[in-house]
């Protein structure tokens, strides 16, 4: 439920307004817009009767909201959220390229990448340290020492770094990560879910390979509900019957979201289709889909990459993209800061 408060109302009044709400066991989540001022109604609202609320003199409008997900939704938070990392901001009409490997293999290849990257425009730098792989023989990433190099990394160049976190007894050794990436496969991990609830780091949330919107809104809402208000929505690619392609970009799901939430969205094309040669594509319809930014992967020998490499950009290729990518998000009236 959202109540709706009139311009300019009494102050005094609108806080007894709250303080009777909050006696009903409700959590109050306000909100403020350029023009309107919403309270937020979180908790079993089925006591509160709309008809005593609306009679409120300080009270404009009430409404019941039917989505199960609170935080996360715009009815709630009618404005975009702007997330500011290490002085990079995304949403609100800023635009941010997250780039780098998927595995993180030396310390040669990371700050190699990295300075890279940087170079041609992005404003954060991906590396996987710990990695999920569908096959127990495949390499599972340096875990512990490639934090340490992903650390190096932005040391020689001043990137933020994104790295994901599959379990809970890894946090420790993400106190000094910048954003923190749930996995596709994680997406509904929800203990980890609630644990990052608990911090304040900034969490790029992926969207399960079958997980509808609302489920990935409801996964926000797990983080978001701990007190963590710091969450970007990634869209990887959904399984459906296509075998072209690693996955199916759902790029419809950027004005979709755009309506339900006012999180930041963010496409990986990489892990879309799985193809190196589709990524710019892919990139310009997100860009021109109303997403607020792209992660890509960029390897400096794709050919002996040790996971994934027939979907990453040489630093070469990614130079080139990023020279489109700059002039269409600018057509779009975003920036890149």
């Amino acid at each position: 439920m959202i109540i709706i408060l009139k311009k300019n109302a009494n102050e005094q009044k609108v806080n007894q307004l709250i303080e009777q709400l909050k006696a009903k066991g409700l959590e109050i989540h306000e909100s403020q817009g350029v023009q309107t001022r919403l309270l937020g109604l979180v908790g079993d609202t089925t006591q509160v009767d709309i008809e005593n609320i609306q009679a409120n003199e300080v009270v404009d409008q009430v409404r019941r909201i039917q989505e199960p997900y609170k935080k996360a939704n715009r009815t709630f938070h009618p404005a975009d959220t702007v997330i500011e990392i290490a002085g990079r901001k995304i949403g609100g009409g800023h635009f941010q390229v997250i780039a780098g490997p998927c595995s993180v293999e030396s310390e040669a290849q990371i700050i190699e990448v990295a300075r890279a990257v940087k170079a041609s425009g992005a404003g954060l730098l991906r590396g996987g340290a710990f990695k999920p792989r569908t096959s127990p023989y495949s390499f599972q990433g340096l875990r512990a020492d490639g934090l340490e190099l992903l650390r190096k990394a932005r040391k020689a160049t001043g990137l933020p770094i994104v790295t994901e976190l599959m379990n809970t007894t890894h946090i420790p050794l993400f106190e000094d990560v910048d954003v923190v990436q749930v996995g596709a496969r994680n997406m509904q991990n929800f203990e980890l879910l609630k644990e990052l609830g608990h911090t304040k780091k900034t969490v790029l949330l992926k969207r399960g390979l079958s997980n509808t919107l609302e489920e990935l809104l409801m996964s926000a809402e797990y983080i978001m509900a701990g007190g963590n208000e710091n969450v970007i929505l990634c869209e990887r690619g959904i399984r459906t019957f296509e075998t072209s392609m690693r996955n199916t970009l759902d790029i419809s799901a950027v004005p979709m979201l755009r309506r339900l939430t006012h999180l930041p969205i963010v496409i990986d094309p990489s892990h879309a289709a799985g193809m190196s040669w589709m990524v710019e594509s892919l990139s310009m319809a997100a860009i021109a889909a109303g997403a607020d930014g792209l992660m890509i992967e960029v390897h400096n020998s794709p050919e002996t990459a040790l996971s994934d490499g027939a979907q990453s950009l040489t630093p070469a290729q990614f130079d080139a993209l990023m020279k489109k990518v700059k002039k269409t998000v600018e057509f779009f009236g975003k920036t890149m800061d």
